[in-house]
């Protein structure tokens, strides 16, 4: 969940260029049926949240950067004091009575607690994702919910949506494979969509492109049975021995998803011949989450549950083969594992401006990867580095372009003598680095965050660097130039743009190895997106004057509206912005979104959005995105301020905003609801049943509920990182933000939409299973369910589906805010 941008979607693609494989160049469908290419790390795990993927391996939630922006639903250390007072624990006070309250609150949680962790494991049928008695007691609450809520379906809310999410008027985003611009593109003819083509800049410039059907999904689909959900491709590059791209790609590796869920299938398809390869071709036909790279046109990386141990704690791969053409996968050697408690490992060979590198990895938890690296040769006769070895810290994410490594510490580095904070982007020689070190080596610091800034995005064209960076979550574009002197190269500024604005962008390269043209996204909350064509070496000049050559029109009515950025202040002070998006002058008994995510590092900016702006804003409705910790608008440390035992702070800014939008007459509590997914699910899980008095409603999707399960479910091992691990003495924090354990009966609780996937196999749809059973159980009223039976994570696996599950929880939250008359 989150939306479907890349917060370093460009850098992998841009930079590292890994087109013989390092990265897996994935045309990625967007909901909206639009398509980027995304190059995506071969063995990064994902967080419950993001369907999108950085180079490095962590997710993002930018809508600017959206393929599709006309589907986009747009979506500091805490004090320790600050958790003594959550938790209820007495703080020394001048009153003894008020010291002894809060004793009593605090023993009176830890026995509700109690309560709930004796009974751990009633529930757990409900983890039998197909099972009778627990489908069964799904389909009988999607009954109720429709009986009281009515079909969403029949809801001119549900047409609005499907007409945004289908329109033939969104921008198609492509991607430049050899000879060709890619477009994957789904409307209401292609519900499952079309990978197409045409053969150039020109011809996509045109107003009527000569699109060329590569692959028909929905046709597939109807040919073998099957309910498949494209889920990218990775097409084989051939280089010579200077590693220059010869020729165009000819073939290509399919992923497909039966139903929407995260375990793929892998067919090898002849992009020349538009068919599947037959014979001898690369397939994997069990659906599996498994990693796949080029290394030449007849050799895999491999990564993939073939035989007993191949797989981790998390379900992600744990060995690398080295797969030949021909042979049977099982029996292919194994030249790179690691352990059953890494996360994910894997390995690649990228390629940029004539410089090659194989790379091996073990994500030994979700912000930390164990690496080595060697340059790459036919001969493949390099020495292997051990980064760490080299004084390089696990949570430092690393690309490189040309012969400069790129690097960006998650901690503060020391690096040549100098201390870089973390989340700075650093550029060091390759061979300087491993003849020296971290310490030894000249390092480069391409962008330094301040308190309020951060790096959003990289990327490359032919000879300048483009950096998106965020300021107090407004955006600027910064150009660098190298300079090559002494056969060393540095950077310096080349007419970056003076001042942040609040917008989304996004900046990818047209061809980062022979021209300095990009494509260049952008929009607002009330203005469409346009897709220009600019020119980096201009650099803020060529921004202002980029040529457009796509608008997206109007998804719905903005006038009268108005956007702008607030701020709370949370219980320890830290400031926490906002984004609110309402009908000018509207009362506070309006209807009011407030949405949050808070996790994994994943930004929320500013974008357009169709579907929210459709079916909610046009009906005189208030959006406001909460931008709280956890996330990454300020860099690692906003992020770090709310990992594990600092857990609580996200709903304490959460609950910030949502009081002072009631103090500044924005809303009331009961013109209030919240959303939020994933992690954002475990977010409005926590705030509902710690702050039950500050919104009237609450629309949880695909969450995180039982902290205590958690870990033992799909890909929950992976995220321990982030939340900790309940099976060790971490347990002592993380009930206090399990919401499942949490429940208080009696509370007059928020009316609730809880709304899931049988499908999702990232996050188990248990936890919205048994914490809706556990509400129902202790009375509370006003509980609506709906699990999809397909969707997988993203919660639907076409526009049909998504425009249901829109209008259903629009509608909700539309009805249950309303002044009642």
């Amino acid at each position: 969940m989150g939306s479907l941008a890349a917060k370093r979607l460009l850098t992998a693609a841009a930079l590292t260029r890994s087109r013989g494989g390092g990265a897996l160049a994935l045309l990625a469908q967007t909901r909206g049926g639009a398509s980027l290419a995304l190059a995506l790390r071969a063995g990064a795990a994902r967080s419950p949240a993001a369907p999108g993927r950085r180079a490095d391996g962590r997710g993002s939630s930018s809508s600017s950067s959206s393929s599709s922006s006309s589907s986009s639903s747009s979506s500091s250390s805490s004090s320790s004091s600050s958790s003594s007072r959550r938790r209820g624990v007495a703080a020394t006070v001048a009153l003894a009575g008020g010291a002894a309250a809060g004793c009593e609150a605090a023993d009176d949680r830890e026995a509700l607690i109690a309560g709930w962790e004796a009974k751990q494991g009633e529930h757990a049928w409900l983890e039998e994702v197909s099972g009778d008695a627990a489908l069964g007691w799904a389909k009988a609450q999607n009954e109720a919910t429709f009986a009281a809520l009515g079909d969403p379906a029949a809801s001119p809310t549900y047409g609005r949506i499907l007409e945004v999410l289908e329109s033939k008027e969104k921008i198609p985003g492509v991607s430049k494979i050899g000879d060709f611009y890619y477009n994957f593109w789904t409307d209401e003819a292609n519900p499952r969509g079309l990978l197409r083509r045409v053969p150039s800049l020109e011809a996509f410039r045109s107003e009527n492109p000569p699109w060329e059907t590569v692959l028909d999904v929905d046709a597939l689909g109807r040919a073998e049975g099957e309910s498949w959900v494209y889920k990218g491709s990775a097409s084989c590059r051939e280089y010579d021995e200077k590693h220059r791209l010869v020729g165009s790609p000819t073939r290509t590796l399919v992923s497909l998803s039966p139903g929407g869920s995260d375990a793929i299938v892998r067919r090898e398809f002849d992009l020349a011949a538009k068919a599947f390869v037959g014979g001898d071709a690369f397939e994997l036909l069990d659906p599996s989450k498994s990693r796949c790279s080029w290394l030449d046109r007849d050799t895999l990386f491999l990564g993939a549950d073939l035989k007993d141990g191949d797989l981790t704690s998390s379900g992600y791969p744990r060995t690398v083969r080295e797969w030949t053409r021909g042979t049977d996968p099982r029996d292919a050697p194994v030249v790179f594992e690691g352990e059953a408690s890494d996360v994910s490992v894997g390995g690649y060979v990228s390629r940029s401006r004539g410089a090659a590198f194989e790379w091996r990895y073990r994500a030994t938890t979700f912000y930390t990867t164990k690496k080595q690296v060697r340059r790459h040769s036919a001969a493949r006769d390099g020495v292997w580095h051990r980064l760490d070895a080299l004084g390089l810290p696990d949570d430092a994410q690393v690309s490189h372009l040309g012969d400069q490594l790129l690097v960006e510490p998650r901690s503060d580095l020391v690096a040549g003598g100098t201390t870089y904070p973390a989340g700075s982007y650093l550029a060091v020689g390759f061979d300087d680095f491993v003849a020296r070190g971290v310490r030894g080596a000249k390092f480069e610091p391409l962008f330094v965050p301040s308190a309020k800034t951060s790096l959003a995005s990289a990327a490359a064209t032919r000879d300048r660097l483009v950096l998106t960076v965020l300021d107090n979550v407004r955006t600027r574009l910064v150009f660098l130039e190298p300079v090559e002197a002494g056969g060393a190269t540095t950077w310096r500024d080349a007419g970056s743009e003076a001042a942040p604005m609040i917008r989304g962008v996004s900046a990818s390269p047209v061809d980062a190895e022979e021209s300095n043209a990009y494509f260049l996204r952008t929009s607002t909350y009330l203005e469409p997106s346009t897709l220009a064509l600019a020119d980096a070496v201009a650099g803020a000049a060529g921004v202002a004057n980029a040529e457009v050559i796509k608008a997206l029109p109007a998804m719905f009515d903005a006038a009268g509206k108005e956007a702008f950025q607030g701020e709370a202040t949370s219980a320890d002070g830290t400031k926490i912005p906002f984004f609110c998006v309402r009908t000018a002058g509207a009362p506070p008994e309006t209807p009011c979104l407030l949405y949050g995510y808070g996790g994994f590092e994943i930004s929320n900016t500013p974008g357009y959005g169709g579907t929210i702006g459709a079916g909610w804003l046009e009906r005189g409705a208030t959006y406001v995105v909460a931008n709280i910790r956890g996330g990454g608008e300020f860099g690692p440390k906003w992020h770090q301020a709310a990992k594990r035992e600092k857990r609580h702070v996200c709903v304490d800014d959460f609950a910030a905003v949502a009081k002072h939008l009631a103090a500044t007459g924005v809303a009331t509590p009961q013109s209030i609801g919240v959303r939020g997914g994933s992690n954002g699910g475990l977010l409005v899980g926590n705030f509902m049943v710690q702050h039950p008095d500050l919104c009237a409603a609450v629309v949880c999707a695909v969450p995180l509920l039982d902290m205590k399960r958690y870990s033992h479910l799909l890909a929950g091992a992976s995220w321990r990182g982030e939340y900790g691990d309940p099976d060790t003495d971490d347990w002592a924090f993380l009930k206090y933000n399990s919401p499942y354990h949490n429940v208080r009966p009696g509370t007059a609780f928020p009316k609730l939409l809880m709304t899931t996937s049988t499908k999702d196999d990232r996050v188990h749809p248990y936890h919205a299973r048994s914490f809706v059973k556990r509400l129902q159980e202790t009375g509370a009223p006003n509980i609506f369910y709906y699990e999809n039976m397909e969707g997988g994570h993203g919660g639907a696996a076409d526009a049909k589906q998504s425009a249901f599950v829109t209008a259903l929880y629009q509608d909700f939250l539309f009805d249950a805010l309303s002044p009642k008359k």
